[in-house]
């Protein structure tokens, strides 16, 4: 599930900034940032771009969002807030959030690491989607701030598993390793 959740959430980043220079295309960045702090399917005008052609299986039976569009959801929400006011792609391979987070240090200095693992930290142990949410929303626009750009592919997979109890310590673990190797690395 995780690879087609992915391969979707390529596609509707693709076509976001393909769109990009066109006022369709800003006009359905700017409605997905206003999706930012809301729950799937809670904005009409957001319908048509992170429901748009997604599997059928991916859809909610109950009325509730299923983890699949959490997933997508909060993605491409965090896309458009990252693509804001920037003309290249910030969609990036191989950038995970571990290592973005890493490459928000300036210095090597224990005070430089505290502010950041003070960003990332709560990203890591979130406990909830809205909470993820919202940790992620603040360190998407520090990393917007120093002009990193972030793998929201691979995130889109990231957030599927962290919702469940027993792949989000493989999660955690992941982006941990990915901020620490990149941390002395960098």
């Amino acid at each position: 599930m995780k690879e087609k959740i992915k391969k979707y959430t390529a596609k509707q980043i693709f076509i976001l900034y393909e769109q990009l220079s066109t006022s369709i295309g800003k006009a359905k960045l700017a409605n997905l940032r206003r999706g930012i702090g809301k729950i799937p399917g809670e904005l009409p005008e957001l319908w048509g771009v992170f429901l748009n052609d997604i599997p059928e299986e991916f859809l909610s039976k109950t009325g509730e969002p299923t983890k699949e569009e959490w997933a997508i959801y909060l993605t491409l929400t965090l896309y458009a807030l990252h693509q804001q006011g920037n003309s290249e792609n910030v969609n990036e391979e191989k950038i995970s959030i571990g290592k973005a987070a890493a490459m928000l240090m300036n210095e090597k200095n224990d005070d430089e690491y505290e502010r950041i693992l003070r960003r990332f930290g709560p990203v890591v142990t979130s406990k909830d989607m809205p909470e993820l949410m919202h940790h992620l929303r603040s360190l998407i626009q520090l990393i917007k701030s120093k002009g990193i750009h972030l793998d929201y592919v691979k995130l889109s997979g990231d957030i599927y598993q962290y919702q469940f109890y027993n792949s989000r310590k493989k999660v955690q673990l992941q982006w941990g390793q990915d901020f620490y190797y990149n941390k002395n690395n960098i």
